[in-house]
């Protein structure tokens, strides 16, 4: 204890400053702290005059009304506003006027929502203050049916049947806030696919301007890729793959070259006639290829990943991202991993010495989709 902290000005309760040095304290500590009770409770302008009240209800109906001014800008700056018309921004510069006005009016409904289910709380609903005392984790069967009961009258308490310009406003801007999320999914995943997921370059060409499949003059010659040469049955030897495409795809120069790409892809291998399962696959993949030589999809029937390993000695092949396996012995049927369809056969056969494409693929190639039947 030093000589300016004289131990009769620290008492229980007195705070003590850490810059005075040593304190003796005197060690009591009081039996019962006194409830500090709660502060008055001050009423609200609208829990006493019904004119704040109505002007209360009207702002809360205008930040309604300005969530279905901003919902009505989104819409109108989706479909009315070229996307490539710019306008000036301060700091951003010059941008995209479509992305302004569809920024500017989500965040107006959202802002108008939120601001409005704030005011509304804090200005109309019940503003009451309780104070409950401890009692054990299951209420009573009273207070239960006491919560079930104060439940039911929310929406009287809530004023919705008192005050309809309320309601009406409330209602119609959580109807129209969901029309741009709707909107983004409905009309911004581009057209529709048509045939696309069930065609490939071996059905035909496809006409940039008309999306029309052309159908070739005559059998598609099976091309090496990257090297864009025919092939001859004799360059496909016991344990090789061919990568291959289909005839002319190479040479597209086309916004849709590597959609194709990935679509028509082939992988070409050839396996000793005896090396075929005697089963109804086995004898279809021999009768769909020429001479040991057989064609399938290089897409995976899984989620379209493209399969890269062929194993020699059990003539496996093997999707590297989920390890699905196909049997080509037996029509590239699934051993196993997750993939639920054998590989699509392309049947092929030789015409002026090259193998070609005796008919496209007779299913669609890759993973499975809503109008798939198999």
């Amino acid at each position: 204890m030093t000589d300016h902290t004289p131990e009769s000005e620290h008492t229980a309760g007195t705070a003590v400053r850490l810059d005075q040095g040593h304190v003796q304290g005197t060690g009591g500590v009081p039996d019962r702290f006194e409830n500090p009770g709660l502060p008055p409770h001050v009423h609200r302008a609208a829990d006493l005059d019904d004119r704040a009240a109505r002007r209360a209800e009207r702002i809360v109906a205008g930040l309604f009304g300005l969530s279905m001014v901003g919902t009505l800008i989104f819409l109108v700056a989706y479909f009315l506003v070229d996307v490539e018309t710019q306008t000036f921004v301060p700091v951003v510069g010059r941008t995209s006027l479509s992305n302004v006005l569809l920024g500017v009016g989500l965040a107006l409904a959202l802002l108008g929502i939120g601001l409005g289910a704030v005011q509304w709380a804090k200005t109309l609903m019940p503003d009451e203050e309780s104070v409950e005392e401890r009692h054990p984790l299951r209420s009573s069967q009273e207070a239960r049916d006491g919560f079930v009961e104060t439940m039911m009258e929310g929406a009287e308490k809530a004023q919705l049947t008192r005050r309809p310009i309320l309601k009406g406003a409330f209602l119609g801007s959580m109807a129209l806030f969901p029309l741009p999320l709707v909107l983004q999914v409905a009309g911004s995943l581009g057209p529709l696919p048509k045939n696309d997921l069930s065609v490939t370059w071996w059905n035909g060409r496809r006409d940039e301007q008309t999306g029309l499949i052309v159908k070739p003059e005559k059998k598609l010659r099976l091309m090496t890729d990257p090297e864009n040469k025919p092939i001859r049955p004799g360059e496909v030897t016991i344990g090789s793959v061919f990568h291959v495409m289909p005839e002319g795809l190479l040479e597209e120069h086309g916004t849709h070259k590597l959609t194709e790409k990935g679509k028509a892809a082939v992988l070409l291998m050839r396996l000793k006639p005896e090396d075929f399962q005697d089963t109804p696959g086995g004898r279809k993949a021999q009768e769909w290829g020429y001479q040991g030589i057989v064609a399938y999809s290089k897409i995976c029937t899984h989620v379209g990943c493209p399969v890269g390993l062929y194993e020699q000695t059990t003539h496996h092949l093997l999707c590297p991202c989920h390890q699905s396996t196909f049997d080509v012995t037996n029509d590239c049927e699934v051993i196993f991993g997750p993939a639920k369809r054998p590989l699509p056969q392309l049947k092929i056969t030789v015409e002026n010495g090259y193998l070609v494409a005796d008919q496209p693929f007779q299913e669609p190639v890759g993973p499975s989709f809503w109008e798939r039947e198999s």
